[in-house]
């Protein structure tokens, strides 16, 4: 037997399948389109990969070669004459030892300073709290060539010239702009409710900040660590011109010795030295990340 449909089921099944909203067709990962834009990504990505690959080629073939030029070539004789000669006290370890103790003390200076001023940003609102990160954001605008005159005649009234201290206070003031807005953004990721407990057992806003926040926040202070101590380790205009011994110089500024009169490059000298110069860098990026947690640094820590 057949089943009758009445005209008023017929009606409302209608009314009901207009009522459902259509189903959004998912373009799929064949069609031309979606083909066209993988193509034009993957191209992009690989002339950026270029970009960046062919300056390290350079650099490994040029300290490698007994006579090398600007041209990328597969050196004719291999020899590791170029890093023996960059290898001395005066030109390499001391320097070194210079960059350090600058990129350092600012990187640690300026995690410190950057903690205690983005807590009250990040905990507390003030009328002056989005004012005052404005003005910060308007400091990491200002370049630094445009504020090294004054900022060289006030070190003369200060007597700070030749300074590594100095140096590491300016470099301070320079990096802290963009160092507080980072770590604001990654205080306002930690719960405030472990605060809340932490101010009921009885702990102070200090006690909370060093043994509850920052600790669950190591990804980002290791973050603005490395940015710090980066931009700190390759900035060659600031030590050029507040450093004037070369006793206090980094590598940054020793680095120029290669450049000779007229023109002449001691291009091989340049390549090996610039691959021992990036070294503490990257050990530090690998050590900073196998030591600190990641994104899970948070996970437990607030429970319902």
């Amino acid at each position: 037997m057949s089943a009758t449909t009445t005209l008023p089921e017929v009606t409302g099944s209608r009314a009901r399948s207009a009522a459902r909203p259509a189903k959004r067709t998912k373009a799929s990962l064949s069609s031309p389109r979606t083909r066209a834009l993988r193509v034009l990504s993957n191209t992009l990505l690989i002339v950026i990969g270029i970009l960046f690959v062919v300056p390290l080629i350079w650099l490994v073939t040029a300290s490698l070669d007994a006579q090398p030029t600007l041209a990328i070539k597969m050196p004719e004789v291999v020899t590791l004459d170029n890093f023996a000669a960059v290898m001395k006290p005066d030109l390499l370890f001391l320097p070194l030892w210079n960059s350090v103790l600058l990129a350092g003390g600012t990187a640690v200076a300026t995690v410190v300073l950057a903690s205690l001023a983005a807590y009250p940003l990040s905990r507390y609102k003030m009328r002056v709290g989005k004012p005052f990160l404005y003005a910060v954001l308007f400091g990491t605008c200002l370049p630094i060539t445009a504020i090294m005159v004054p900022v060289y005649s006030l070190f003369v009234q200060l007597n700070l010239i030749d300074s590594v201290g100095g140096t590491i206070l300016f470099l301070t003031a320079s990096a802290l702009p963009i160092a507080i807005w980072m770590m604001k953004n990654f205080m306002d990721g930690v719960p405030v409710e472990l605060e809340h407990a932490a101010w009921m057992d009885g702990a102070g806003s200090m006690r909370t900040l060093v043994q509850i926040v920052l600790p669950l926040m190591r990804p980002g202070i290791a973050v603005v660590f490395i940015f710090t101590f980066i931009q700190a380790w390759g900035n060659f205009f600031v030590p050029f011109v507040l450093l004037l011994s070369p006793d206090y110089q980094p590598a940054a500024v020793s680095i120029f010795n290669f450049f000779g009169s007229f023109g002449a490059v001691a291009y091989g000298q340049l390549a090996a030295y610039s691959i021992v110069y990036s070294l503490p860098v990257l050990g530090l990026y690998v050590l900073v990340q196998r030591g600190l947690g990641g994104p899970s640094a948070l996970a437990g820590a607030v429970k319902g």
